[in-house]
């Protein structure tokens, strides 16, 4: 099994030098498909466009939302390409983590000025080794 941490560190290296080449601005498809093409190359399981189903109050919603990554079957990456990032995304991958009982996301925004500022790690019961300040649903 793929180690998270080091597969999470590899999609966030990877997603900045994509960003340095390739810039800010593109549509989202086009990140999500480079990123996905260099993280297959450097050995990852990656599956695209995910289709999620989930039941509520008995009633069953089949192919519900799509997660933009999955890589290695656990990390999930929700790619935004706008200008800045605001709490509804990263609402949007917690709910996804919730909902498909994973461990850990990235939010990655493409479209600012530098990565860095556009760049989210969301833990669901998961023991976060990033800087606290990269986690948007902190404890306390």
């Amino acid at each position: 099994m793929v180690e998270l941490e080091a597969a999470a560190s590899d999609v966030i290296d990877v997603s900045l030098r994509l960003h340095r080449e390739l810039g800010p601005g593109l549509l989202e498809s086009v990140y999500e498909t480079v990123l996905a093409a260099k993280l297959t190359k450097l050995g990852y399981d990656v599956r695209r466009q995910v289709p999620v189903s989930f039941e509520f109050e008995e009633l069953w919603f089949e192919a519900a939302f799509r997660i933009d990554l999955v890589i290695a079957s656990a990390l999930l990456v929700e790619i935004k390409s706008v200008e800045r990032l605001n709490a509804a995304h990263a609402k949007q991958l917690l709910t996804y983590l919730r909902l498909t009982k994973q461990p850990l996301g990235l939010l990655i925004n493409f479209g600012g000025a530098t990565l860095k500022e556009g760049l989210r790690r969301i833990v669901n019961g998961h023991t976060p080794s990033a800087s606290s300040r990269l986690r948007v649903n902190q404890q306390g």
